[in-house]
């Protein structure tokens, strides 16, 4: 699999001449990574992991089948035929390309803030994304993870353990666009020392295979 990692949380995948991206968000370039899509992850629906307009835009050129919590049915609004709700631990096929899902519901921001659906994806039993969590596919061994290493949920400590359990080859960062060149720096340096695995961080654009 070829992939590219676009801005915070978006991935594209391309498989065997598919193509499958996931969590195509308002931080990211959502049109860019979209673009002859054949099917579409999404973990949860917060902004930063849906933009909503390039999504319906992208479907009026080329239809496509979107993944994900049944709950984003209602953010979807009249795009909502195109879902295709997904369960805790189902197994299926988007884009030609193996996914199973976890979890279930988003981490904890602050009690006062309403707790929503969330999904982690194990694309092709290779590359994890664990949306807005920290939940390990504990019965599968993961080569490829994408760790969101900062949100307002989480906190490092959390983060290096959460890499650590999941025990990858190797870990890319997810989830970083509220970062300054500063924390950036800090973090790569602290993740590469104490996460237990190759880390890297890739820039918005890159391609990676695996």
């Amino acid at each position: 699999m070829r992939l590219t990692k676009y801005a915070h949380s978006c991935l594209r995948v391309e498989h065997d001449g598919g193509v499958l991206v996931v969590d195509p968000g308002v931080f990211s370039d959502a049109a860019a990574a979209l673009d002859g899509a054949d099917a579409v992850l999404i973990t949860h629906e917060h902004p930063d992991h849906l933009d909503l307009a390039a999504v319906r835009l992208q479907l009026d050129r080329q239809p496509f089948a979107i993944h994900g919590p049944a709950s984003l049915g209602e953010a979807l609004g009249d795009a909502a035929d195109v879902l295709r709700p997904v369960g805790v631990g189902e197994s299926f096929t988007a884009a030609g390309v193996a996914v199973r899902a976890y979890g279930g519901r988003h981490a904890v921001i602050h009690p006062d803030i309403p707790v929503i659906d969330n999904l982690g994806y194990l694309i092709n039993d290779v590359v994890y994304h664990p949306g807005d969590s920290l939940v390990v596919p504990d019965e599968t061994p993961v080569d490829t993870l994408f760790a969101p290493i900062h949100a307002p949920w989480s906190k490092f400590s959390e983060v290096v353990d959460f890499i650590r359990a999941v025990a990858p080859r190797r870990a890319y960062a997810l989830h970083d666009a509220l970062l300054n060149d500063n924390g950036l720096g800090v973090l790569d340096r602290q993740y590469t020392t104490m996460s237990g695995t190759e880390y890297q961080r890739l820039e918005p654009g890159s391609r990676v295979d695996v």
